[in-house]
């Protein structure tokens, strides 16, 4: 970049030439913004939007056919938040995707910055490898992969397996420390097998929990509702939600972005107005400061996922009824 010689700006004599020279020095007055710096609340940037897994189980499944380890190490399909302009996330620091494997397939060992985890959805006999760790993945389990893990997964079992990945992928990109390596051994050695493990939230004790639950939770968005960790993650809250058929939930409005994965029953959740309607697999978006309330017309039990722990290390979450 030239400067432009201070003596010059002695003949500047009109707005518009001062313009001008904020134009070479790429800078601009706080008195004429093109675009605006602050604003009264969140913008509504990225949508609500809800994706149903009975569709994209047979797409998965199509790829199942198509795609094999040579092309993909990993077979996921990412879920994109459809706003304009949005190439990747899912809500604004966290993207979600689905994720097949196959039975006598193994996904190598890789580790990256960003944190991840994985809710299961379908099928027995796969099991994830976490910094030497084995544990089964059997359907409504939650496993972590925390920040720099080594990670693989082998389906040894009958079926296909399918489940629910969740990343702060979004949140890393915008920080930009962004790291990742494959295994320089394809898969970890010297690896331990394990039922109990701080990575894994098995289903039966998350039923079990729920109902020595004596009590709603706050705000009234559940019936019963129980964290997963403490966090679970440091960027990312896990929290299992139960909902007889017939709830209406309150409604709620936070700064946290959250994505909402439905294990079992049916309902709709209306966010800012919009009515999404979903299953058992669908997965649902919420993003951050949009008022949304919970209807089911049976028996449900959801997965939330959000950023409450990066709004609340920075004094940014903000929850409003």
């Amino acid at each position: 970049m030239t400067a432009t010689p201070l003596a010059s700006l002695s003949n500047v004599e009109t707005l518009e030439e001062l313009y001008e020279v904020f134009d070479e020095l790429s800078m601009e007055g706080g008195w004429h913004r093109r675009f605006p710096a602050l604003w009264p609340e969140p913008r509504k940037n990225l949508v609500p939007a809800r994706w149903s897994y009975a569709t994209i189980k047979s797409v998965l499944d199509a790829a199942g056919r198509l795609v094999d380890h040579s092309m993909a190490d990993r077979r996921n399909v990412t879920l994109r938040n459809p706003a304009e302009g949005n190439v990747y996330s899912t809500v604004r620091t966290l993207v979600a995707a689905y994720q097949l494997i196959r039975p006598g397939e193994t996904a190598d060992a890789h580790r990256h910055s960003p944190a991840a985890l994985r809710i299961i959805l379908e099928g027995r006999g796969t099991s994830t490898v976490v910094n030497g760790t084995r544990l089964e993945m059997r359907p409504g389990d939650v496993l972590l992969t925390p920040s720099r893990a080594w990670h693989s997964h082998s389906a040894d079992g009958p079926d296909d397996c399918y489940w629910v990945d969740i990343l702060d992928v979004p949140l890393i990109h915008l920080l930009e420390p962004i790291f990742f390596e494959p295994h320089p051994d394809r898969l970890e050695e010297d690896v331990v097998d394990a039922e109990v493990s701080s990575l894994a939230f098995r289903w039966e004790d998350s039923l079990a929990r729920l109902d020595a639950q004596t009590s709603a939770p706050e705000h009234g968005m559940a019936e019963r509702e129980i964290q997963l960790g403490d966090p679970a993650l440091k960027t990312v809250a896990l929290h299992v939600q139960r909902m007889p058929a017939g709830f209406r939930s309150a409604t709620l409005r936070t700064t946290a972005n959250s994505i909402f994965t439905v294990l079992c029953g049916s309902g709709e959740t209306v966010v800012d107005g919009e009515v999404l309607t979903w299953t058992t697999g669908d997965i649902v978006a919420v993003p951050a400061w949009r008022p949304y309330q919970h209807h089911t017309s049976e028996d449900a039990y959801l997965v939330r996922a959000s950023d409450e722990p990066v709004m609340r290390a920075f004094d940014l979450l903000r929850v409003s009824d």
